[in-house]
């Protein structure tokens, strides 16, 4: 029987889109990831014996796609990671929307069919601070890491797929490892549990807080050293005092705006509008938040709404 008639490559987008995430940090350079991993899985397919599972194989393809595009890219960041911390009379100076990393929706990159343990785990992988960290890493570091620490392979595995031997594999995972640990970002074993009954009511308190314009309120969900960062610009601001500062001066803008609740990179998010003088409300940012406890850590306003909201279904205009 022809493999091609009896396999649907499709199935498996979701997967794959996650691992390119994880790879790229882009959502869109993803997409294009998974665009050529089926493209050459697919003309594959009459060879594919079988030996290993199918997700498997495509997996190796992914990983060697991803490996392609990042020889001849640079690393995405997030502005906390390169930039010093900013002040609010500071210039705002943006950088190309290829200089940044950027959130994926959790619906294109977590399977719906997987279990809800396997979910829970996906989603803390494609966490912002984790793949941040994950770009610090030279590219093939990283995709042992990968390999080994989300999908389980052996090191035997690892090494297959990156034409390589077990040794350099383990030393590989032993020095990003240690990298990650420098930085300390880590994955849980236990995965990520969801939203507790307290961040729950914080999420609700910010989302009213932020209807109203009470930036009193809004500061008092800040941790003391949480961040707020505005892609593409380079400024990104630390501690409530200074976002009370930013938001009742050159960030007073965002008054009346209005929020629409959605998930990316398996934390919080909301797609915000401020106000449009020509009537209702226009994109303005993809919000996402870090929390911890019931507190925000940091908040990651993406300004790229050309990009992001059709990528997370988010409507071009609020009337």
């Amino acid at each position: 029987m022809d493999v091609a008639d009896t396999v649907d490559l499709e199935v498996h987008r979701a997967a794959l889109t996650g691992h390119c995430y994880r790879m790229l940090g882009s959502a869109g350079d993803a997409e294009d990831a998974v665009q050529e991993t089926l493209i050459r899985a697919w003309r594959s397919l009459p060879t594919f014996e079988g030996r290993a599972q199918l997700r498997t194989w495509l997996y190796r393809i992914a990983t060697n796609v991803c490996l392609d595009l990042l020889a001849s890219r640079h690393r995405r960041v997030l502005s906390l990671d390169t930039e010093p911390e900013g002040s609010v009379d500071k210039p705002l100076e943006a950088r190309p929307r290829s200089h940044w990393l950027e959130p994926v929706p959790d619906a294109r990159a977590i399977p719906a069919d997987a279990d809800p343990f396997e979910q829970a785990a996906l989603r803390q992988s494609i966490r912002l601070a984790f793949v941040a960290a994950l770009q610090h890493l030279p590219p093939r570091q990283r995709a042992a890491l990968l390999l080994a620490e989300v999908l389980g392979w052996s090191a035997a595995e690892i090494a297959e797929c990156l034409e390589t031997s077990t040794a350099a594999v383990n030393s590989a995972l032993q020095r990003a490892r240690a990298t990650l640990a420098r930085r300390g970002v880590g994955r849980s074993e236990h995965g990520d549990a969801g939203l507790t009954p307290e961040q729950s009511r914080l999420l609700e308190r910010y989302l009213d807080a932020f209807h109203r314009y009470d930036v009193d309120t809004l500061v008092g969900l800040l941790r003391e050293d949480a961040t707020l960062s505005m892609p593409p610009y380079t400024l990104w601001l630390r501690g409530p005092d200074t976002v009370k500062t930013w938001l009742l001066g050159r960030g007073s803008g965002c008054r009346g705006s209005r929020l629409i609740p959605t998930s990316a990179s398996g934390q919080p998010a909301f797609g915000q509008y401020r106000v449009d003088p020509a009537g209702g409300h226009k994109p303005f940012a993809l919000i996402v938040l870090d929390l911890d406890g019931d507190r925000i850590a940091a908040w990651h306003a993406f300004l790229d709404t050309d990009t992001l909201f059709p990528l997370f279904g988010l409507p071009p205009h609020l009337d």
